[in-house]
């Protein structure tokens, strides 16, 4: 049974990623009588703690860090430590994950397909488990054009690198048991900044272009680099965790994937003039070809920095729709949709602008001489 003076015991992997930090403040912020147990590699122990201390007290009390490794052989965890959580956990949101397009195979292979293998070996012990939420990707979907639905998952697609291959073969593990252990998958498309503060852990995806409109001289008007003419889904973080903890509470979820997307997503164009016009920068005009895009990337002393962009690039050229059937019916109940990127692209802006003022400032700082010296 859960511990004493708690509804719900929730296992929590993934800390202090920020995917994983966006679904723990959700969890504690709107069940006030559910404890989190966070495994966490010792390496970020530090960082998580920080997490935890920018929470207000009643929230972070209800957070427990457990030094452990969500890739590693029963978690890293020992034989005490498991044989606890599988008597008290309720629900487990598998949020551990590599997501960086420059990690190398191994590596992805380990966190993303290993960590499924270790968490779904603990969820077959545990005695009351309500639901496995996977946290997963809509990319699964590799280089498929049109309409993907839910329930697909191998297609025929090809895989555009490791990181959707890896993330498919995470899926495929977590489906083949879904017959045995109570699991439902989450597959978000290219998630930003929170739609009321505009934070974000890392620039990349999307952000790549915003900071090339952000950062040009307002009398450029750079171009796009494809005709950007379609869809580009993307949905904002704080929509994505209250998603994923409506799915994973819900009673139907179990047995079925989700695509957590922006069900009106603007085209790519439409989102770099919103970008520019809350930057105050001039709208983009034209349009770079992709291909010549991609060799440009290619030259020598680029490469290291470029798989992120070739990845964005990819599903830039990419006209696919994901259906959201699944989600629709749980979403709908629990009143939660998806905020228009209109609504909050001046966030994101102010986000990024801000984040380079300190970047910028940090280095002129860094540059003053010592008077002592």
């Amino acid at each position: 049974m859960p511990r004493a003076g708690f509804d719900e015991v929730v296992l929590l992997t993934g800390l202090p990623s920020f995917t994983a930090r966006t679904v723990c403040e959700e969890i504690v912020r709107t069940s006030p009588r559910t404890l989190v147990h966070a495994v966490v590699r010792s390496k970020f122990a530090a960082d998580a703690r920080e997490i935890l201390d920018a929470m207000p007290l009643a929230q972070r009390s209800r957070v427990q860090l457990i030094e452990g490794d969500a890739a590693a052989m029963d978690l890293g965890l020992s034989g005490a430590e498991l044989t606890q959580l599988a008597g008290e956990v309720d629900r487990i949101h598998h949020c551990a994950g590599v997501s960086y397009q420059g990690v190398d195979r191994s590596t992805a292979e380990h966190v993303n397909i290993g960590s499924a293998r270790e968490v779904l070996e603990l969820a077959a012990v545990c005695s009351h488990l309500k639901c496995l939420v996977h946290h997963s990707t809509a990319l699964v979907s590799g280089d498929r054009v049109g309409m993907v639905r839910e329930e697909e998952l191998q297609a025929g697609q090809r895989f555009r690198n490791v990181i959707e291959e890896t993330k498919a073969r995470a899926e495929k593990r977590m489906r083949a048991a879904m017959g045995k252990i109570p699991i439902a998958i989450v597959r978000p498309s290219m998630v930003v900044g929170d739609s009321k503060t505009g934070e974000i852990d890392r620039f990349d995806g999307p952000y790549l272009h915003m900071l090339m409109i952000v950062t040009s001289p307002a009398e450029i008007a750079l171009p796009m680099p494809s005709r950007g003419d379609a869809p580009l889904n993307i949905v904002p973080a704080d929509y994505v965790a209250r998603a994923t903890r409506a799915i994973g509470l819900d009673p139907r979820a179990p047995g079925k994937t989700f695509h957590v997307v922006d069900p009106a997503p603007l085209t790519a164009r439409r989102v770099f003039e919103l970008v520019a016009l809350a930057g105050g920068k001039r709208m983009p005009r034209g349009f770079i070809p992709a291909n010549i895009t991609k060799a440009l990337l290619r030259t020598p002393g680029l490469e290291r920095f470029a798989k992120s962009p070739r990845a964005f690039l990819d599903a830039l050229a990419t006209p696919v729709t994901w259906t959201t059937t699944n989600a629709d019916e749980i979403l709908s109940d629990a009143k939660i949709t998806c905020p228009p990127f209109e609504s909050y692209v001046e966030k994101l802006v102010e986000y990024v602008q801000a984040h380079l003022r300190e970047k910028r400032a940090r280095r002129e700082l860094a540059e003053i001489d010592d008077p002592l010296g």
